[in-house]
């Protein structure tokens, strides 16, 4: 078992991959890239962003965004993929709350229950494998020509490739995505409805 995982309640890790997970299907809506030319699925729609270089102005009603503004249709993606993480795994108001005054038994208990929704949408939705194959801790060698996007060096790093290390964390790259249709009119930057209980 990774280090990582050694620990009952790491919630370190815990958070910090939920964050990623947001961060990974935030990176897939809008990166305008085609992971692996293959973002049709079964039932699904085909995910179409625009090049961030040629991406239109976000309109009014688009949700704001710093620094190089992709399309509204990827932003619109951006915002379906956490409202489905929300929908079926109550990520939001997880990563919203306040949880510090929580018991530790108390907050185990809800991420374990968090994380097995989460899975399962991303199971549903995304396609993931692993950049480097190798068992986690072991000895690999970065070749040369290696892309640093892929493949982050830390530690001691001196040299040119080929480099010797231990592999400390496989890397995760999408190669598909599946998404539904997006909805109509003026709902694609909404997350999760407000709810009004009527007496």
């Amino acid at each position: 078992m990774p280090a990582r995982l050694r620990s009952k309640y790491n919630y370190e890790w815990i958070f910090n991959t939920a964050i990623f997970c947001v961060s990974l299907f935030f990176l897939a809506a809008v990166s305008g890239e085609d992971p692996a030319g293959r973002t049709a699925g079964a039932g699904g729609a085909k995910v179409e962003v625009a090049p961030l270089a040629t991406a239109a102005k976000a309109t009014p009603a688009a949700p704001k965004v710093r620094g190089d503004k992709p399309s509204p249709e990827s932003l619109d993606r951006a915002v379906q993929m956490l409202a489905l993480l929300q929908r079926d795994g109550r990520l939001v108001d997880f990563l919203e709350e306040d949880v510090s005054s929580y018991p530790d038994g108390q907050l185990g208990a809800a991420v374990r229950s968090i994380h097995t929704s989460c899975r399962q949408v991303l199971e549903r939705y995304i396609k993931l494998e692993p950049i480097l194959s190798s068992e986690e801790d072991q000895p690999v060698t970065v070749p040369v020509g290696f892309d640093p996007a892929a493949i982050k060096l830390v530690g001691n790093v001196t040299g040119e490739p080929p480099i010797r290390g231990l592999l400390r964390h496989r890397g995760w790259r999408v190669t598909e995505v599946t998404l539904p249709s997006l909805p109509q009119g003026s709902g694609r930057a909404i997350v999760a409805p407000a709810e009004v209980e009527v007496p």
